[in-house]
Formats: C-alpha cells, sequence, structure tokens
C-alpha cells in the first residue's frame, strides 16, 4: 500500500476511514466540551424561565407566544425554548446534563451530514478526513455546544438545510418539501435566521438563470459586495435615522452605531462614534470583515493559533478555487452556495450586531470548511492524481 492507493477513489478501505475520522472527531469535540462542563449564560437562564411558563400552560404555544411579550417576536425561540421545556419535563433539576448530551448529538449528526454533504459531489473520503482534523482544533466546535443556548441547534439546522440544497444540486431539482420544512425549523430556531433562509432562496433563484461565471469573476462580485454593501447599509442607517427613530428596534441599531460599537461586549474591537456618512460606511465595513476575524486582544495564544489555522486554510481553499476551479460544475455550485451564504450571514449580522466572542459566527463555520477538501479535491483532479 503507498500514498497513492490511499488518496485514491478506489481505495477499499476509504470509507471505513473515513467513519473512523468522524468517530474520532466526534469522540474529541465530546471530551473536550465534557471535561468543562456545561455552561449557563444570561441567554440559557431566559430561555429556562421562558421554558418553565411553557411548562405551567401545559406546552400551548398558541397562549404562550400571546404573554411572552418579547423585544423580538418570541416565536423566533420556539425550538430552544421547546427543547428546554422537554428536558426539564423528562430529566427535571438534570436538564442542563441533558441539553449538553443533546447538544453533543446534534454535533455527531452534523459531522455525518457535513461529510455526507461532501461524499455526493464526489470528494474522496480521505480528503473529508483531512477536513475533520479542522474541526477538531475548531474552536467554535470546542466552545459552544456546551453552551445552553440555541447554537448548536441551529448550526445543526443550517448543515441539514445545506445538505438539503447540495443534494438538489447533484439531482437537478431541489426538494422543496424537505427544503421549506427545515427553513421553517431554522425560522422558529433564532432571529439571525432570517440572512440563512434568503441565501437559500437567493441561490435557488439564481441557480434558474443558469448563469455560468468563473470563479475568479464570482469572487470578483463577492469583494465588490463586500464594497457597496456598507454603502447602502450607510444610506439605510441614515434612512432609519430619519423616519424611523421612534421604534425601539431602530433605536436599539442606532445606539449602536452611534457608539461606534463592532462586536459588541468587545471594546477594544470599536471604532470612533461615526460622524459623517464615510464615517457610518466604514463602520458597517469593518463589521463585515471583523465577522471573520480569527482573534481578539484578550484571546489566549493557542486560541488565535487555532482560529488562525482555520481562516488561513478556508482562504487557500478559496485562492485554489479561484485560480484552478471553473472545470467541475457540481463543485463549483456548492462553493457558490458556501460563499452566498457566509456573505449573507456576515451581512446580516454586520447591520445588526455581532455578538460577544462571535457566537453568530459558529453555524458557517462548518460550509466554510468544506471548501477546504472541494479545494484538495479540484487540485487532485487538475494534477490526474486518481
Amino acid at each position: 500500500m503507498n500514498i497513492k492507493n490511499i488518496m485514491s477513489n478506489e481505495w477499499r478501505y476509504s470509507r471505513i476511514f473515513l467513519y473512523f475520522s468522524v468517530l474520532v472527531a466526534f469522540v474529541m469535540i465530546s471530551f473536550y466540551n465534557l471535561s468543562i462542563g456545561f455552561v449557563m449564560s444570561p441567554d440559557s437562564y431566559t430561555y429556562s424561565e421562558w421554558a418553565d411558563e411553557l411548562i405551567k400552560l401545559n406546552f400551548n404555544l398558541k397562549i404562550y407566544f400571546s404573554q411572552n411579550d418579547f423585544f423580538t417576536p418570541s416565536y423566533f425561540y420556539t425550538i430552544p425554548v421547546v427543547i428546554v421545556a422537554i428536558l426539564k419535563v423528562l430529566f427535571g433539576n438534570a436538564w442542563q446534563y441533558a441539553f449538553l448530551v443533546f447538544n453533543l448529538s446534534l454535533v455527531l449528526f452534523s459531522l455525518i451530514l457535513f461529510s455526507k454533504s461532501l461524499l455526493i459531489i464526489g470528494v474522496r473520503p480521505v480528503l473529508i478526513s483531512i477536513a475533520m482534523g479542522v474541526l477538531v482544533i475548531s474552536v467554535d466546535l470546542l466552545l459552544w455546544p456546551r453552551y445552553m443556548l440555541s447554537d448548536m441547534t441551529f448550526t445543526f439546522l443550517v448543515i441539514l438545510a445545506s445538505y438539503i440544497v447540495i443534494n438538489g444540486i447533484v439531482e437537478g431539482q431541489f426538494k422543496y418539501l424537505s427544503l421549506i420544512s427545515a427553513m421553517i425549523l431554522i425560522l422558529v430556531s433564532r432571529p439571525s435566521s432570517l440572512p440563512v433562509i434568503f441565501a437559500i432562496f437567493f441561490f435557488i433563484g439564481f441557480s434558474r438563470l443558469k448563469i455560468q461565471a468563473k470563479p475568479t469573476v464570482i469572487l470578483l462580485i463577492i469583494i465588490a459586495l463586500f464594497v457597496l454593501t456598507p454603502i447602502i447599509f450607510a444610506i439605510a442607517h441614515y434612512f432609519i435615522k430619519s423616519n424611523l427613530s421612534d421604534n425601539i428596534q431602530a433605536a436599539h441599531l442606532l445606539n449602536m452605531v452611534d457608539l461606534g460599537m463592532i462586536i459588541h461586549d468587545r471594546p477594544e474591537t470599536w471604532v470612533n462614534s461615526p460622524i459623517s456618512f464615510f464615517d457610518v460606511a466604514y463602520l458597517y465595513f469593518v463589521r463585515m470583515i471583523t465577522f471573520f476575524t480569527p482573534y481578539a486582544a484578550p484571546f489566549s495564544i493557542i486560541h488565535i493559533m487555532l482560529n488562525s489555522i482555520q481562516t488561513i486554510l478556508v482562504l487557500f481553499s478559496i485562492t485554489v478555487w479561484m485560480f484552478i476551479g471553473g472545470k467541475i460544475k457540481l463543485l463549483d455550485r456548492v462553493v457558490l452556495f458556501i460563499l452566498i451564504l457566509s456573505f449573507s450571514v456576515a451581512a446580516f449580522h454586520a447591520f445588526t450586531i455581532i455578538d460577544y466572542d462571535w457566537r453568530y459566527r459558529f453555524p458557517i463555520i462548518l460550509p466554510l470548511v468544506m471548501i477546504i477538501p472541494i479545494a484538495l479535491e479540484i487540485f487532485f483532479k487538475k494534477i490526474k492524481y486518481d
């Protein structure tokens, strides 16, 4: 046995090696989270209180929605509240431990969907196994599953919807019933579901146009959007300031901009309070770029190193796709979908809020890491290494 046989699609143990890699990645991620234990954040206590209310109402969501008057519509938080309520009924005071186990089970299912998404587009199993190593060092997967929050559930639903989209790309038609069901679940998981749903609809609509564009052109368009979008947001900011400043939510958005806020609760990332139109546009541009930043001043050296490795690998893979991609339409369309999804999520949070420690970036980590084995597959096919 030599390296060429192992890297080949014909290697008889390739699938076994992949399944073993998925299992090892899951065990390592789970062990790290379990070794620290569950974590309750302020939002966790809010979900717990809401779950208690739902239990008192015998899970009558109609009454619950009418009584729960929150900053954003309460139906946006249906999934996490229902999960907490069910776990409280089943496990009582041990519900946090059950929630942690539930989150870790979603980690496993997410890794499986990650692998299946790549297998169905022809990425060789060994390359997917390499991506498992990247996911093991992902700070996001080593951090958020232990939190009693909606993050892991939402991340799983995003990778589920991505799998359904990718499967539709492979089959040449989308399974709309499955896709709509997944999007409904995403919608009632958290308010930040909106950019994910928009990205899916946009990609499907764009796919119907059957426009063929080279990777270089696509990336130039994405870069142009990174420059143009902050200007559009600045125009929207002044429109809101002139017409909707009395609205509570609008006032909240305006106040964050007036403070120069970039990452919420990370003052070291803030900029000077904007004065001119261009200052506001600059703030939104910094927000969009900072959404993908792998470091912050208080991060530990190991945290910065792991985040930087992941970021560099993704950026390098996108560069590889840009220069030698464009010949395998299936792979190109998957990368296009991931880029649209990532840009949509980044833009949404740039306009609204990027939360403490970049937790809103977590759901797009798995799709972005997919680009790494895709780029490797493109490279191996380029050099005819089969």
